[in-house]
């Protein structure tokens, strides 16, 4: 590497006024060149680039920020974008440009960063986020998002991916925030704003396979990929075979700019189960630690995707784990959805959403723990025993979910209201990690579908064809019935469709005014923030109702009573968790069948007699004298 003091080992880093510094990794080059675009002179400017070992080529230009450029390999007539680009003001096919970082004015020096437990996420999709789809417009609801309870903004990927519109997970300049959204500045600013609110900001980062279009690393290597060997979308990253090494570093660098850079707090990692590395240290984990490093005094939050469900993400390094702090559990999901809808197409074939998943879910986190899933014909899971509750982050929607659907129609609407109320306690309340959808808060009306706008014929027919494969069995369908049903992805009305409409926190005040008193009662009631599965057990009490008890040391219980079924007298009462502590009796706390939220206010009563069970609610006691 050049002696000159760079802070990454690749891209376009200024080193004075007007003098930037390159580098590249192209060992598929002889010569490289740097073409600068953006000048008062007629024709670009070419500044060779000095070849280095293992393939670099690295050199200064004199270009300041705002600068356009791109690479030229072996004097050819074709030039392209920095793989390493900070900023694609066209997108990924046009020229990069230089950016100073250090223009941004920060106001967050105090800020002490994220811990896992206590937290709640809401994912967000920036485009359909607000009507503008932008940074700035998002960054002016996040007063709102901490009034109401929510802690931390997992924001989808916003690297740099081809089109007008898409979920951002086909990105190709992984260090390129989108120009869709704004600038590099721009998003600095929606984090800085959320810091002063209280707010931590985790990335969404893709790390498992780069899209079909705008990718152009073939122009520089071929060990980028491991070409033949791959996955539903597309060949493999290469992050152990034969030079992998630099590839690797890319994806560290990576990890260190968007937490020193961007000060985001943490990384929710897609699809881990799609990364293949028999490395002595597996990439996700050399990561994750290379982030926290770069985090000096600030605690961030890594979050895993991992179908496999492989508990070991979550342990530490020192104990053969990767160093996470979380990972999703689709199970909690998955039974959710069939306890609200009944619906056991496709992967909730595997669940019953019956009590016992539920309860087996607040105590061990995953319900698939090694044993057989027959949706994919494998075992699926590891044991969790030793894993804290916060670490499984638990939902009933998410981007993937609701899309799932094929109509993209949010849960709510495939239920009744008093069952949602009710799941919805259930996540608010139980002892993991609580995530949830923008707009999910206030009952919002607007679909969540899958929208790409790809320009390439092939890809944008091979997506759909992909979608159709998926959904046709959770719609019943046949894949070419469902490919006549399912919107276009890149239709611009299928993106449109999904903006959410914040009217709406009025119109569905009843549902807002629940999440804002659940979040409340989560974060202020002394056994409910607890978060510990190891002060939890919990008893079936019919075929659709289950209790939880949350002990404390000083008789200050908690029940949870959760009934998805019909009205139900419990009597006999044989279930030791239904005894007040000793010289008490239980009174109701909160209840999801409150008039405030749309019920008839019934509420559970407890006698010497009998239990009385409320239809389709959740209800939440505590010991009185």
């Amino acid at each position: 590497m050049s002696s000159l003091k760079r802070r990454y080992p690749i891209g376009a880093e200024l080193i004075g006024e007007n003098q930037t510094h390159f580098r590249v990794w192209a060992p598929k080059a002889r010569a490289l060149d740097v073409v600068l675009e953006d000048t008062a002179r007629a024709k670009p400017i070419f500044y060779p680039l000095t070849a280095e070992p293992e393939g670099y080529f690295s050199g200064k230009a004199g270009a300041g920020a705002g600068a356009r450029y791109r690479f030229r390999v072996n004097t050819g007539q074709n030039s392209y974008p920095d793989p390493a680009s900070r900023f694609q003001p066209d997108g990924p096919h046009g020229s990069s440009c230089i950016v100073d970082p250090a223009k941004f004015a920060w106001t967050d020096q105090d800020w002490p960063g994220l811990k896992l437990k206590g937290q709640i996420i809401y994912e967000m999709h920036i485009g359909t986020f607000t009507k503008e789809g932008t940074w700035r417009a998002a960054a002016e609801q996040l007063s709102e998002l901490a009034r109401i309870g929510i802690t931390v903004i997992e924001m989808m990927p916003v690297a740099e991916f081809p089109g007008r519109f898409g979920w951002g997970y086909d990105g190709v300049d992984l260090f390129a925030p989108s120009h869709l959204y704004g600038t590099p500045h721009d998003l600095r600013a929606f984090v800085d704003r959320a810091h002063s609110l209280g707010l931590g900001v985790i990335l969404d980062v893709v790390y498992n396979h780069f899209g079909p279009d705008g990718n152009y690393l073939g122009s520089f290597s071929d060990h980028y990929l491991l070409r033949g060997k791959g996955h539903e979308w597309g060949d493999v990253i290469n992050f152990d075979g034969q030079n992998s090494g630099p590839v690797r570093e890319f994806f560290i660098t990576n990890g260190r700019y968007w937490i020193e850079e961007f000060h985001f707090d943490g990384f929710r990692f897609d699809a881990t189960h799609a990364i293949c590395d028999d490395s002595e240290e597996y990439i996700i984990g050399a990561v994750g630690r290379a982030a926290r490093e770069a985090a000096g005094r600030r605690s961030i939050i890594l979050i895993a995707e991992n179908d496999l469900q492989e508990s070991k993400m979550t342990l530490p390094q020192s104990e053969g784990g990767d160093g996470l702090d979380g990972m999703w559990n689709d199970d909690f999901h998955h039974s959710a959805i069939v306890a609200l809808t009944g619906r056991k197409v496709g992967y909730y074939g595997d669940y019953s959403g019956k009590p016992q998943e539920f309860l087996s879910a607040a105590k061990y986190g995953f319900l698939y723990q090694g044993q057989s899933l027959s949706w994919r014909k494998v075992l699926r899971g590891t044991p969790t025993f030793g894993n804290p509750a916060e670490a499984f982050v638990c939902f009933i929607e998410n981007h993937d979910q609701i899309a799932n659907t094929g109509p993209g129609q949010r849960p709510r609407f495939q239920t009744s209201p008093g069952r949602y109320r009710a799941m919805t306690a259930l996540l608010l309340l139980g002892p993991w990690t609580p995530l949830l959808f923008q707009g999910e808060e206030f009952g919002a009306s607007s679909p969540f579908l899958f929208f790409a706008d790809v320009g390439d014929a092939s890809v944008r027919d091979a997506t759909r064809r992909g979608r159709a494969q998926l959904l046709a069995p959770f719609l019943s369908l046949n894949e070419e019935d469902t490919l006549r049903r399912l919107p276009s992805p890149d239709d611009p009305e299928a993106f449109a469709r999904c903006k959410l409409d914040f009217s709406e926190r009025e119109k569905n005040r009843q549902l807002y005014d629940l999440h804002i008193d659940l979040m409340k009662l989560r974060r202020e009631d002394s056994r409910f923030c607890e978060q510990s599965s190891g002060g939890i057990d919990g008893a079936v009490l019919g075929p659709a109702s289950f209790v939880l008890r949350y002990f404390s040391e000083a008789d200050d219980d908690r029940l949870l009573i959760m009934n998805f079924g019909e009205h139900q007298v419990f009597h006999p009462a044989s279930e030791p968790l239904l005894a007040p502590p000793t010289g008490y009796r239980w009174e109701t706390l909160w209840t999801s069948d409150s008039r405030r939220y749309g019920g008839s206010d019934a509420a559970a009563s407890a006698t010497v007699d009998q239990w009385i069970l409320p239809a389709e609610s959740a209800v939440v006691l505590r010991p009185v004298l």
